[in-house]
């Protein structure tokens, strides 16, 4: 990767790969922004939740541009293939070019946002990048809580644009994001014991799915493995004596669940049965998704006799929880042609602290809509007797049609490249919206390079469309509205 160009933005990227940063675990990046600020000779300060913020004066001839801000996030999101050794709170990313593309050895690679984070220290570090007045902010946890974006205090920058390097498709700009909001469910283990000569034990898995963004990537047909997987028990469950030792699968309220895994004790009468009847959903299944899902993989296998199981009325009701519980693109958006307007996750599914625990989210490009959408969740849960929360939530970004930062990026594209500039509304949370509530004049829009399979292990980053952000930004750098 260190022989990519434009080297000074692939170097950076490659720095932030050696940096451990986990969401709610950016002491490492932080430490390292700082001790580049200091390199540097910028002006560099920490607020009090953990952002960063760096200035930079205008390079001659460009004082009268209005002053803009760059900003990103430094976490990312951490998630391996099974059977990857990896410590995320340790160890570095392992990058490596394939073709057209940047990837990482079996982990997410960071692109999300570490490219952005890149970008900005690149302008920083340059002496020959024109622009008019900087404030870079970095800021801190977007990946599980918009932590940074719900704490940045409200008179602490000074600009009057605001460009979020948090995008993922080239040739395209967003001024507009959906709002979202978390829906999680936790039942108490009850459990019982059952006679281990009775019942042999198998392991069922679910792998192979893409995943990938529970927003951006919920309307390409993709499949979630723990519906998949919870689909299975309930039907052998309908028919065959069976009991459940443990049931997870997913990880992240922001990921669709690429794997899942039960452990299940099935009856010794009905070994022959379960045995046929995974065969024949495995191979309808195999054959459903083929398309979408190319590499999915059903598998079953024997493993070791627990004879705690969960019990009966836990059993049933689990199963039926999330049977019936919603997945995927609940409506379309009545303003931009093919654009999801609310969609609900059913991301991951846990045993901890004799409790089962499952964590949804939903969004919306209507406030409205997102709450509904939450309340005919939770009224599942709810009607299988779990305590039910919902996170605060974050806004939605409202699109601005007259505005200018977006007509220098159409401008600039199509300058630059001879096309037109795609701008739309994404369906994901940008930390956007919640500038908006602490800085309402600002004009705003999301801009990147390519990024596929984010929030997953097949994560990588377009060489091509990183050189044309890369060209894309410092054009619009220069080409900013005077300041007024």
């Amino acid at each position: 990767m260190l022989n990519l160009e434009p080297k000074i933005l692939f170097d950076y990227f490659h720095q932030i790969c050696q940096i451990p940063r986990p969401s709610k675990k950016e002491e490492k990046i932080i430490q390292y922004l700082i001790e580049f600020g200091k390199k540097h000779n910028i002006e560099t300060q920490k607020d009090s939740i953990g952002n960063v913020i760096m200035r930079k004066p205008a390079t001659k001839g460009y004082e009268d541009l209005t002053p803009v801000v760059l900003q990103s996030h430094v976490d990312m999101v951490c998630e391996k293939n099974e059977g990857t050794e990896h410590d995320f709170d340790k160890d570095p990313i392992s990058t490596y070019v394939d073709g057209e593309w940047v990837k990482a050895k079996g982990t997410t690679l960071g692109a999300d946002n570490g490219i952005g984070v890149a970008a900005q220290l690149a302008v920083l570090a340059s002496e020959d990048i024109a622009h008019g007045p900087i404030e870079c902010l970095f800021t801190v946890d977007e990946e599980t809580g918009l932590t940074g974006a719900f704490h940045l205090e409200p008179n602490i920058l000074k600009g009057e644009i605001l460009l979020n390097l948090d995008s993922e498709d080239d040739g395209e700009a967003f001024i507009g994001c959906a709002g979202g909001i978390d829906t999680v469910a936790r039942f108490p283990l009850k459990t019982t014991t059952v006679d281990e000569t009775k019942y042999f034990p198998i392991k069922i898995e679910v792998t192979g799915l893409l995943g990938g963004h529970s927003g951006d990537d919920i309307d390409k047909g993709r499949g979630n493995a723990i519906k998949l997987l919870g689909r299975f028990l309930w039907e052998i469950n309908q028919k065959y004596d069976i009991e459940i030792v443990s049931f997870k699968g997913g990880n992240l309220r922001n990921a669709i669940a690429r794997e899942a895994e039960a452990i299940v004790l099935c009856n010794n009468e009905f070994k022959e049965d379960i045995r046929a009847a995974f065969n024949v959903y495995s191979v309808e299944q195999e054959k459903l998704w083929k398309k979408t899902e190319p590499k999915i993989h059903f598998e079953l296998g024997s493993t070791k006799m627990n004879t705690t199981v969960w019990d009966k009325e836990l059993k049933n009701t689990l199963l039926h929880t999330i049977y019936a519980c919603p997945y995927g693109v609940f409506s379309m958006s009545q303003s931009i042609e093919g654009m999801v307007e609310t969609s609900t996750n059913l991301a991951a599914i846990k045993q901890e602290d004799n409790e089962i625990i499952i964590t949804t989210s939903q969004r919306s490009e209507v406030d409205s809509q997102k709450f509904n959408m939450a309340q005919m969740v939770s009224s599942v849960f709810h009607l299988a007797g779990a305590d039910v929360k919902h996170s605060d939530g974050y806004p939605g970004w409202t699109p601005n049609p007259d505005s200018p930062i977006m007509e220098v990026a159409v401008e600039s594209y199509k300058r630059l490249f001879g096309k037109d500039l795609v701008v739309r509304s994404i369906h994901a949370g940008l930390e956007c919206g919640l500038f908006l509530e602490k800085y309402p004049h600002w004009d705003m829009i999301s801009i990147g390079p390519d990024i596929k399979g984010a929030h997953s292990p097949d994560e990588r980053l377009h060489i091509e469309s990183t050189q044309k952000f890369w060209k894309h930004l410092l054009d619009m750098l220069v080409h900013l509205p005077k300041d007024k």
